[in-house]
């Protein structure tokens, strides 16, 4: 009997043992990916920026901006402003924001002007102005995206918009906006009015490549759904799209009346196929659908629609 004891203690202390290192091993490969994420995404927004952009004096927004401007002034490399432009605001970002936003942000700020620095040798890849808003645009989106995505960002102007988002009743995308559309001005002022024109086109480009890298082509929702026949809609969403749900407990606020809340993540095809299945089962069902940032875990994969 002692024997089995000594035995368990033993098994338990190595298992204590094993526990840390399998932590350790999965957060060391999360730092992995999070950083060749940002090392890939500056090498092609610099290929953007360095072969489509910058070469026909179409601009970004932001500190990006500013940077592009100053170089042309002073033909100095564009890498240089970015840096010294962003140093106050990864400051403001350690302090207001976190640390690991800070460092992750100086990481992806020395890669893009380094590579920016390599890139610049070569040379443009068009001198059609519209083609390289457009081409650059998306390039240039692509790599910001994976920049954003792994937790970093190469412009200082969004941590100012997030700070003040929280000291103002301005949004951050209002505060992006107006910075932003004094920056472009400025652009037509030092390259002219129709290259300002094309940096604009270049800006909302970019800014829709960013949110396919974020959001994904292929968007999930989360469906909540506040119902009376919680088991035959559960049933069905099981069945007919194969899809998990979640049953919490719930209560009106007005009424006091216990309430069966359904919670499920279904893809944007799927949407109108989870109204029809509620409205069958259950007229009288409340349904919220909200878009999904991202999905970690559980078993969420696309699925045929019955």
């Amino acid at each position: 009997m002692a024997e089995r004891k000594g035995k368990t203690i033993e098994v338990a202390k190595k298992s204590a043992a094993v526990k840390p290192r399998i932590v350790r091993k999965h957060k060391a490969l999360f730092y992995i990916k999070k950083y060749l994420m940002i090392f890939f995404g500056a090498i092609i927004a610099s290929i953007g920026l360095e072969l489509f952009l910058i070469p026909n004096n179409v601009i970004d927004g932001g500190v990006v901006g500013i940077s592009i401007m100053l170089s042309a002034i002073t033909s100095l490399p564009f890498g240089v402003f970015l840096v010294l432009l962003n140093l106050p605001f990864l400051y403001l970002g350690y302090k207001q924001i976190s640390k690991n936003f800070a460092i992750a942000t100086l990481i992806a700020i020395t890669f893009l002007s380094i590579w920016s620095w390599g890139f610049g040798e070569l040379p443009r890849v068009t001198t059609d102005s519209f083609l390289a808003a457009v081409f650059g645009g998306i390039i240039d989106g692509v790599g910001v995206g994976l920049i954003i995505r792994a937790g970093g960002s190469l412009d200082g102007t969004e941590i100012v918009a997030i700070i003040m988002d929280k000291k103002s009743v301005f949004s951050v995308g209002e505060v992006v906006m107006f910075i932003n559309l004094f920056i472009l001005s400025s652009a037509g002022l030092l390259f002219g009015w129709d290259k300002a024109m094309y940096s604009l086109v270049a800006y909302f480009v970019i800014a829709k490549m960013i949110d396919v890298v974020i959001k994904g082509l292929d968007e999930s929702y989360a469906v909540m759904i506040v119902t009376n026949e919680p088991k035959e809609i559960t049933s069905e969403l099981n069945e007919r799209l194969d899809r998990g749900v979640t049953l919490l407990h719930g209560e009106g606020g007005y009424t006091g009346e216990a309430k069966k809340v359904l919670y499920c993540v279904v893809t944007r095809l799927e949407v109108d196929k989870v109204k029809e299945i509620v409205l069958e089962k259950d007229e009288s069902a409340f349904v919220t659908i909200n878009a999904v940032h991202d999905i970690v875990g559980g078993r969420f994969k696309k699925k045929a629609i019955h």
